[in-house]
């Protein structure tokens, strides 16, 4: 040991001097063996026998190994005799989990440390007990996240990307590389990313990365671009989310994750074609029975107002009277008559062009309508389906059986949130008759339903319970199902709901 001097020079007393092996050994919180060459231990701590339940005595002269489960003595036999060949500080079982055993059988998990001491020609072995519990748990719940995240991942079909923004290097993991259409083994630039980037799309993307960029802007990064890839020379729709890592105000890493969205924006190109067909049917079907409404009305006194002329006519046949008065009541039959097949020309304009049918599944229509309802945003309710398997096809057209289904289920949705239902529930029901070759759709709402007055007139032009409501939604789909060979109708069910029927024919 060294010594330290005073302020005169003088020899101070080593603080060290009188610790010795035995003090530190003992003092020591790791638990701690010495065993000879042939392993049997000639010295324990106390950290150590608390940790296996020994006293002192017990422990002394016991052959290491018998700290060990039985299971796992002989290799640990092996480690200490390699050991004793070349011994060197080292841990026992490199990336195992090791176990030790209590004296009271219960199994330890640990890491063991072997360290060699030379003194007086002889050779000892230091064996070190740490407890690795709470190490190994922490390992086990951090590999547990990883692979939770991993299958999160895979399942959401994400890639993972990493950018080192200060020394320009970029991590691809493989589900990037596969989106991409780039070689998984290859060295992917950034330069080469960007050449990938549909050039349409170059600026938009390019754009909102310098907003992630920007401190400013808090390094948030989101962009949606179409890609050529690399190996099939396909056009795919990608969409990117990541956030900018930055330091002292500057932008040094981007991490995210990118997916391939290209059937998504499909599916959401071909329900916007779905809806704008539907919007245009609904604005011709309004248009045919508001114009069948009007001409109902008109009809009557028009078909009156030339008969009574043609009477009048024939009677001033048997009478003197002016040739102007004949000529007026003349043109009065004349013009009545024009009205009324103005009228008729219109409604067959209106409803010219026969119904396109096809052999469709009716479950998988009722889903779509579904898709299309949801796209539009309404929600906030509990879908139920009671759909048969294994019908036949029915013949009608697929597009005005989405109408009807998507007006029925939107006024169910409607009439349960303005009655504030606490548990809304919308549940369709598909089935075959008993009798017949159709099948029938039951659309059923857990809202207030309708007294039999409203029934009886819900299907009448015109007539609504809405309070901004032009009543011609359900005139307009019973029109659709009969033109479709089948029937609409409701049950009345004041206070349990509104029940829905409509039947449709099987192709076969």
């Amino acid at each position: 040991m060294g010594q330290t001097n005073d302020a005169n020079g003088g020899a101070l007393p080593d603080p060290l001097e009188n610790l010795s092996f035995q003090s530190l050994f003992e003092a020591s919180a790791e638990a701690l063996v010495l065993a000879d060459n042939d392993g049997h231990i000639l010295l324990s701590n106390p950290a150590a026998q608390e940790m296996f339940g020994y006293s002192k005595e017990e422990l002394l002269g016991l052959q290491v190994e018998m700290l060990m489960p039985a299971r796992f003595r002989e290799d640990y036999r092996q480690y200490r005799e390699a050991f004793a060949i070349r011994p060197q500080t080292r841990p026992v079982g490199r990336g195992r989990d090791m176990t030790a055993l209590a004296r009271d059988g219960k199994e330890l998990q640990v890491d063991i440390g072997l360290s060699s001491i030379h003194e007086g020609g002889q050779t000892y072995i230091l064996v070190s007990f740490f407890d690795a519990t709470h190490n190994r748990q922490a390992q086990k719940a951090l590999q547990e996240s990883e692979e939770r995240l991993r299958l999160a991942e895979h399942a959401a079909g994400l890639g993972v990307f990493d950018r080192d923004l200060a020394n320009n290097t970029l991590h691809w993991d493989e589900r990037s590389l596969e989106i991409l259409g780039l070689e998984q083994d290859g060295k992917i630039s950034y330069e080469k990313f960007q050449n990938i980037i549909y050039p349409d799309d170059r600026a938009s993307r390019q754009a909102a990365l310098e907003r992630a960029l920007d401190p400013a802007q808090g390094g948030d990064y989101r962009a949606d671009f179409r890609i050529v890839r690399e190996n099939d020379a396909s056009v795919r729709w990608v969409t990117s989310t990541g956030k900018v890592i930055f330091e002292n105000g500057k932008a040094v890493r981007i991490v995210g994750v990118m997916q391939d969205v290209t059937d998504q924006r499909a599916t959401e190109s071909k329900l916007r074609e779905q809806r704008a067909a539907m919007d245009a049917l609904l604005k011709r079907q309004v248009a045919a029975q508001t114009a069948s409404a009007i001409a109902h009305e008109l009809n009557q006194p028009l078909a009156a107002l030339s008969a009574y002329s043609e009477v009048a006519l024939h009677e001033l046949g048997n009478i003197e009277c002016s040739d102007k008065l004949r000529r007026a009541l003349s043109s009065c039959v004349e013009q009545a008559q024009r009205a009324g097949k103005t009228l008729h020309e219109l409604l067959e304009s209106l409803h010219r062009g026969d119904v396109v049918s096809e052999a469709m599944d009716i479950n998988e229509t009722v889903m779509e309508a579904f898709a299309i309802i949801h796209n539009e945003g309404y929600g906030g309710f509990q879908s139920k389906f009671e759909l048969e398997a294994d019908l036949p096809l029915v013949c009608a057209n697929r597009l005005q059986v989405q109408k009807v289904l998507a007006n029925l289920i939107r006024n169910g949705a409607e009439a349960m949130r303005v009655a504030a239902v606490p548990e809304p529930v919308l549940t369709v029901r598909v089935q075959a008759l008993k009798e017949g070759n159709m099948v029938v759709v039951t659309v059923q709402d857990n809202g207030p339903g309708m007294t039999a007055a409203q029934a009886k007139r819900v299907f009448d032009p015109f007539f609504t319970t809405k309070a901004n409501g032009i009543g011609m939604g359900l005139a307009i789909s019973r029109a659709l199902i009969e033109a479709n060979g089948g029937e609409l109708w409701v049950e009345p069910s004041h206070g349990s709901g509104a029940i829905f029927h409509f039947t449709l024919p099987f192709s076969t």
